[in-house]
């Protein structure tokens, strides 16, 4: 444990500029898996083009491994199209794309995390600080497990298959 935390990186990041570098650099070390909880796919992040290509380019070197996508604003997504839901339509057996449930949907976090050990974390979505850590598994475990149980409640609502569709 110790070897693998001298190779790891913190962030503080206060700008969008400093999330999506952040995210980008933490999805480039996803290995087989990354799970994002955002608002709407957020388009400075998601929807650009250095992200989608680290994204496509985990799902297509790699057969197993997958990306799952909560939304808690499916509407607004919708609304406001991405790319990303283009990626997600073209690769759906490998990304999937999921509504967090109606009473959920007041989660104001927003984080992504690869491999079950690397985290980008905002406490509130509608602001761009945040952390980032590239190898730091019990933080990321919490987020995880909150994932995974909002997952499970989630499922393709009407609004899901017009994200899909």
């Amino acid at each position: 444990m110790q070897a693998e935390r001298a190779n790891t990186h913190r962030w503080i990041l206060a700008s969008m500029e400093e999330t999506r570098a952040a995210a980008i650099a933490i999805a480039a070390t996803a290995k087989r898996s990354l799970a994002i909880l955002t608002p709407d796919l957020e388009p400075d992040v998601y929807e650009h083009e250095n992200f989608l290509d680290v994204a496509k380019r985990l799902v297509l070197a790699r057969p197993y491994a997958r990306i799952q996508v909560l939304v808690s604003e499916p509407a607004r997504a919708i609304r406001n199209g991405n790319r990303f839901v283009g990626v997600a339509r073209r690769l759906n057996s490998r990304i999937e794309l999921r509504n967090i449930p109606e009473q959920h949907r007041g989660i104001r976090e927003a984080f992504l995390i690869a491999d079950d050990s690397a985290l980008l974390y905002r406490v509130d979505a509608s602001r761009w600080e945040g952390i980032a850590d590239s190898c730091d598994p019990l933080v990321t475990q919490r987020y995880r497990e909150l994932f995974d149980s909002l997952w499970e409640l989630s499922g393709p609502e009407a609004e899901a298959h017009a994200l899909q569709a």
